[in-house]
């Protein structure tokens, strides 16, 4: 007499907190072991690329900052970078514009680590891990608060330049975190790096090959994590990046726990950055390009109060030409390279916003990453991606 046996399909998500978002994952089961695996992603869908497209070019800001909405700042950093170079000005950003623009950048690096870092752990069982990092997070968004006023989406960077200078005070609060930073991811890995339970977790878990990742164009510390140096501010710099001195870190095991080690390495080469970027920035000067075609002059630069009113409403409600043309200025955002292709007519909307969004590359990896593994680690395998749902499903 034979036994009868058949797989079973089950969804996990989007319902699932460990999904990060609404991904679902259908899962074909044998047993604990997992079959087949097929990503969903199509349920959060914002339109944010098509309702940029209806946007003049400084309204698009806030809109792409909530892509990605673990990184926000680095997202505004990427379209500008694009729009300034279809305006054909940036070798006009000062100086001190791009060295404010990496500090931000990498103190938001920071910022989306700590919370992919807070939710894997979490995920996995070590709770205590979280409420450590949310603390150091908290501190992040209070800076953003000084900036901009707002903690989550500061919509800071402006085409041309920032929106303000920095507040006072901002860097006497900013170097004492950075200095204390790496004593901080010192007491996170004491807890994990050499645990066993974390150990069993993720090594040999969610094994990605250096060829796979190639073929999938899969970026950032998922590329990293199979020995693949590629960092963009290396390969290809912007906002004077290559005047700075980091590294780039790198494993070749290609599983959970070798993509744990590379966000770790980052966090330290971010704020080695980030005090590099804070002795160049002098205490004050230009905090735009100056071309008030693009951006509004500052009041002590117009004869009264009226002048500025007409300007600002030029700019912010007229918005400015484009010059026809596309562009494509990519960066190294916390998930890898992220970038935004942009199309002009000549007019003061774009023809088209497009963005290449790392998360989105990584959700197809997934089934290469848990099909013949176990049920209890496709949480695992999805928490070291570090997906934001917001970037794959714009």
């Amino acid at each position: 007499m034979s036994l009868h046996t058949e797989t079973l399909t089950v969804n996990m998500g989007p319902q699932h907190p460990s999904t990060h978002g609404v991904l679902r994952v259908v899962l074909e089961l044998d047993g604990e072991n997992v079959v087949t695996a097929e990503p969903f992603i199509g349920f959060l869908h914002t339109g944010i690329e098509k309702t940029a497209e209806q946007k003049k070019w400084q309204q698009i800001v806030p809109l792409v900052e909530r892509m990605d909405y673990l990184g926000p700042q680095s997202n505004s950093l990427a379209f500008c970078l694009s729009a300034e170079k279809l305006l054909g000005i940036e070798d006009q950003i000062p100086e001190r514009v791009q060295y404010i623009r990496v500090l931000i950048a990498e103190l938001q690096r920071l910022s989306s680590h700590l919370v992919w870092f807070a939710t894997h752990a979490m995920d996995i069982g070590a709770v205590s891990v979280m409420m450590w990092a949310f603390r150091e997070r908290e501190q992040l968004l209070n800076m953003n608060e000084m900036v901009a006023g707002f903690r989550m989406f500061p919509s800071y960077m402006r085409i041309g330049g920032l929106r303000e200078d920095l507040p006072r005070g901002y860097k006497e609060v900013v170097k004492p975190f950075l200095e204390k930073m790496p004593g901080k991811i010192d007491e996170y890995e004491k807890m994990l790096t050499k645990n066993q339970i974390w150990i069993k977790r993720t090594t040999d878990i969610g094994f990605l090959s250096k060829e796979d990742t190639l073929a999938l164009g899969l970026v950032g510390p998922m590329a990293r994590a199979v020995g693949i140096g590629y960092d963009v501010r290396k390969t290809f710099p912007y906002s004077k990046y290559d005047t700075f001195e980091f590294d780039v870190p790198t494993r070749t095991a290609g599983d959970v726990f070798a993509r744990y080690q590379v966000r770790m390495e980052e966090m330290r080469q971010s704020v080695r950055i980030g005090l590099q970027a804070l002795e160049r920035i002098s205490p004050s000067g230009p905090y735009d390009c100056g071309d008030y075609r693009i951006v509004p002059p500052p009041k002590d630069r117009v004869y009264t109060e009226m002048e500025a009113l007409i300007q600002h409403f030029l700019i912010y409600s007229q918005g400015f030409n484009v010059p026809k043309g596309d562009a494509y200025v990519p960066i190294e955002g916390p998930r890898g390279e992220q970038g935004f292709y942009l199309v002009s007519d000549g007019t003061n909307r774009p023809v088209r916003v497009k963005s290449r969004p790392p998360s989105f590359y990584s959700c197809q990896a997934l089934p290469k990453m848990v099909i013949g593994g176990l049920i209890a680690d496709v949480v695992a395998v999805i928490g070291s991606t570090d997906i934001v749902l917001g970037d794959a499903d714009r």
